[in-house]
């Protein structure tokens, strides 16, 4: 994998929330980096309604890589679990874990009100997977199936706002799960690299829309973020040994490497 090695996640492209109207807006992200790693959330695989427009900014966001000479590497997403691949990037000779992050949990978005109603619908796709609670291989096979059949009812645009509050509000534990999984996500990292990856340091995620950094257990936990809300888009890039975060500054027409956050050797 050729360095920079700059990591990028839940673009969500031509969904009617993303942020990221025109993927040539994302010319200065990619711009001089060796490799792009997208981690997750991509574009819009499994939304009926988005998914003809997200497929062909996908197809930009391709021609764009090529363009500036980067190569570019798609890890699923829950939004997304068709890519091929293992669902994971390792840097640094494995003590660096780039993935989406929907494996962190029992089941994968906890927050998501199709996976609250399932009742053990969950509990009887782990047991298809006997291996996954110690094999990261079975793990992220599972977190694919669990998209795939607990996906997001997603609704088109023209709605009315009353509408879409009401949907968002339902079942009424929804906050709740999704404020435990944004202040809880750094001890879950630590805990899926203590049992997936055990030489890990450092792990990178995307899924949770809510950016940060953790030190949990002596490893670090990075969340890139979102272009959706109500999270900011982060990126992180590795190169020659070094581990960088840093805000992005986005507009309609640029999305550009902002303020560095922190900066780790490995």
């Amino acid at each position: 994998m050729k360095e920079p090695v700059r990591i990028l996640s839940d673009l969500h492209l031509g969904h009617k929330i993303s942020r990221l109207t025109r993927v040539a807006a994302l010319r200065p992200l990619i711009a001089g980096a060796g490799t792009v790693v997208f981690n997750g959330d991509t574009w819009q695989e499994l939304a009926d309604p988005f998914r003809e427009r997200s497929a062909a900014m996908l197809e930009e966001l391709k021609a764009l890589c090529a363009a500036e000479h980067v190569e570019a590497v798609f890890l699923a997403g829950n939004h997304d679990p068709g890519w091929p691949g293992p669902g994971w990037v390792e840097l640094a000779g494995g003590r660096i874990i780039v993935t989406h992050g929907d494996a962190l949990f029992f089941s994968g978005s906890p927050w998501k009100r199709e996976t609250l109603t399932a009742g053990k619908r969950v509990t009887e796709l782990w047991a298809r997977h006997p291996a996954a609670a110690h094999d990261v291989g079975e793990r992220l096979s599972l977190a694919r199936d669990i998209a795939r059949t607990l996906c997001s009812v997603e609704y088109p645009l023209g709605r009315h706002f009353i509408q879409r509050a009401w949907d968002a509000a339902l079942p009424p534990q929804r906050a709740l799960k999704m404020l435990e999984a944004w202040f809880t996500q750094g001890s879950a990292g630590a805990r899926f690299c203590e049992c997936y990856f055990p030489q890990a340091q450092a792990l990178v995620i995307g899924h949770f829309h809510w950016q940060g950094c953790w030190v949990r257990n002596r490893r670090l936990v990075i969340n890139t973020g979102s272009f959706t809300y109500p999270g900011r888009a982060h990126w992180v890039e590795y190169n020659q040994g070094w581990l960088t975060r840093g805000e992005i500054d986005e507009s309609p027409d640029l999305c550009r490497r902002g303020r560095t956050l922190g900066t780790w050797r490995f």
